[in-house]
């Protein structure tokens, strides 16, 4: 089922777009709530993201509050005549604690030796903040489409969460600039999957 099939007359389509590529994305290090800049082929992924997203008139324009999503969604915003982008502290990253600036490895060494990593925010409480974020922008765009600019770990929290623990799979990679949707009727979302939809209330 794509979004078209829905009854869109109290449904919103949250369009939910990972932003561009950072130094540290290339570097593979961890982020979370450290506040770095887009690269110049993060600016170049957000104007071919908003390339693949101007076959419809867009409601709005959302974003999170750390400045690789919000200049990503001005990119966004330019290129599609949207008003300036609404940021949102709710769409922010999860905050990795002392695993931030650590690489893949560095981090699997911090968590093979602490039962608890200090500054890490729980997943869960990242799904209840994204969660609420998009019920309450899809409520003030009813029947609308809307881009969300965020980050991949929240992107990948909802893909979880909305799919009962499904997904994504592991070969999956949530990418710079990607677009993940998801439909919003109430409180109830449901994540848009090329195989599958699924959905949870809440």
């Amino acid at each position: 089922m794509t979004p078209a099939a829905l009854p869109r007359s109290s449904t919103t389509r949250l369009a939910l777009v990972r932003h561009g590529e950072t130094d540290w994305n290339r570097q593979r290090r961890i982020q979370g709530a450290t506040d770095i800049p887009l690269n110049d082929a993060g600016r170049a992924q957000a104007l071919d993201a908003a390339s693949g997203l101007d076959d419809i008139a867009w409601s709005g324009i959302y974003a999170s509050t750390l400045s690789r999503a919000a200049e990503t969604a001005e990119i966004i915003a330019s290129e599609l005549d949207l008003p300036e982008p609404v940021q949102v502290a709710a769409l922010a990253e999860r905050s990795y604690g002392v695993l931030e600036g650590l690489d893949h490895g560095g981090r699997a060494a911090v968590e093979a030796q602490a039962a608890v990593v200090d500054g890490l925010e729980p997943r869960a409480a990242v799904i209840d903040r994204a969660r609420a974020a998009l019920v309450e922008i899809a409520a003030a765009h009813p029947g609308g489409d809307v881009i969300v600019v965020t980050h991949g770990g929240v992107i990948h929290a909802l893909m979880l969460d909305l799919s009962g623990w499904t997904l994504p799979t592991p070969e999956y990679v949530i990418g710079n600039g990607s677009v993940h949707d998801v439909i919003a009727d109430g409180a109830e979302l449901t994540l848009v999957w090329p195989d599958a939809v699924t959905s949870t209330a809440g």
